[in-house]
């Protein structure tokens, strides 16, 4: 089981991506327009700075709905290979067999 504040802080970082989407996305097309003169596309890049940093996308960590495990991580199952070891071994994932030789 992963630390508490490790998970709580990767639900709070989730909040701030969500709460700050739209002005970043809004800045980033800015930015990244070469139609626009270079000192429009310069503030956007300041102002885009200004915003927190934990509001970038990239700093949300993918962890374990289950453990909070941060490693071994199953995007299409959105748990870790422990816990789906765990499940399988359980019989509560349909058509996962743990194979044995």
């Amino acid at each position: 089981m992963a630390k508490k504040s490790k998970i709580e802080r990767n639900k709070q970082r989730v909040a701030l991506v969500k709460r700050y989407a739209a002005k970043r996305e809004a800045l980033l097309s800015t930015a990244n327009d070469e139609s626009l003169p270079m000192e429009d596309r310069f503030e956007a890049r300041l102002k885009l700075a200004e915003l927190p940093r934990n509001a970038n996308p990239t700093r949300i960590r993918n962890r374990c709905a289950m453990t909070g495990r941060p490693r071994a991580y199953y995007r299409k199952l959105g748990i870790s290979r422990v816990a789906l070891r765990d499940l399988g071994s359980r019989g509560m994932i349909p058509g996962l067999v743990k194979s044995s030789w």
